[in-house]
């Protein structure tokens, strides 16, 4: 009786491991024919988000500067507005004020080129003068999208929560037109061999577009950094505007705006009723 009894034992457990076998071995194609069927499942990788921006205002001031100019020095200050309809989706405008601050706005390209050009005439003997367009005043009025939410852990003491998003959109430009020119009498009192001739403001109508940054501090405040090409197209430089011809030729041209501030969010923010 013994016998029987373990051969039975033995038999019922060979098949069920048989029987546990197969189903671990059936279970990744039932998973393979599920995924084909409904597609792959939806992960939301950061989860509890820590900054909530639908339905709010934000208000930042900021100031920066304008890299890409060679020929002048153009510092940023302003405001930058936005509405959030949605965590990825907002309108806003920025406003920006760069003051003109004469000769000291020269970049020391300018500088040579004007001296290397005084002891020489061009073809109609016409004096050299270099034209320079400051930008005075700039406004844009654009669509942003926030694409990326992520968090940094910061050496395991902190994390800090920011999004990426990217702006595109359109704007106005005031510029100002002036030409710098050899000066001797100006070298003499300044220093600076060169004047500035003021020929006008001109308005643009710029494409305005780029990316940005937030690092949100607490659930009021973030830190930005903002960052926007300003396109527009205008005549090509004319380097001797006294013989009275005007240049044909027009050309695009980039004001590349970098700004950085702090942005500030209101009404409260309302408390998370889910993670997302």
């Amino acid at each position: 009786m013994t016998l029987p009894r373990i051969l039975i034992a033995v038999a019922a457990t060979v098949l069920g491991s048989t029987s546990i076998s197969s189903t671990a071995q059936a279970a990744p194609a039932d998973q393979a024919i599920e995924i084909f069927r409904n597609g792959p499942e939806r992960k939301d990788v950061v989860q509890n988000r820590f900054f909530l921006k639908t339905g709010r205002f934000e208000l930042a001031p900021m100031g920066g500067m304008v890299p890409n100019d060679p020929m002048v020095k153009r510092y940023l200050g302003g405001l930058q507005v936005a509405y959030h309809f949605s965590e990825t989706f907002a309108a806003g405008a920025q406003f920006v004020y760069s003051p003109d601050l004469g000769v000291n706005d020269l970049k020391g390209l300018t500088t040579t080129l004007v001296q290397i050009a005084s002891g020489s005439s061009s073809a109609g003997g016409f004096e050299f003068q270099q034209p320079v367009d400051k930008l005075i005043l700039g406004t844009t009025f654009s669509a942003q999208w926030a694409p990326v939410y992520g968090k940094i852990n910061i050496l395991g003491e902190t994390v800090l929560n920011f999004d990426l998003y990217g702006q595109a959109g359109l704007g106005m430009l005031s510029i100002s037109k002036q030409y710098a020119q050899y000066d001797r009498d100006q070298g003499a009192q300044t220093g600076l061999p060169v004047s500035l001739s003021n020929s006008g403001n001109a308005v643009r109508v710029p494409f305005s577009a780029g990316f940005g940054l937030n690092v949100f501090i607490n659930q009021t405040m973030a830190f930005k950094i903002d960052a926007r090409s300003l396109m527009y197209v205008d005549l090509a430089p004319d380097y001797t505007r006294d013989d009275g011809l005007k240049p044909e030729e027009s050309r695009l041209y980039s004001a590349f705006a970098v700004t950085t501030g702090f942005g500030f969010y209101f009404p409260k923010m309302k408390p998370r009723l889910s993670d997302f």
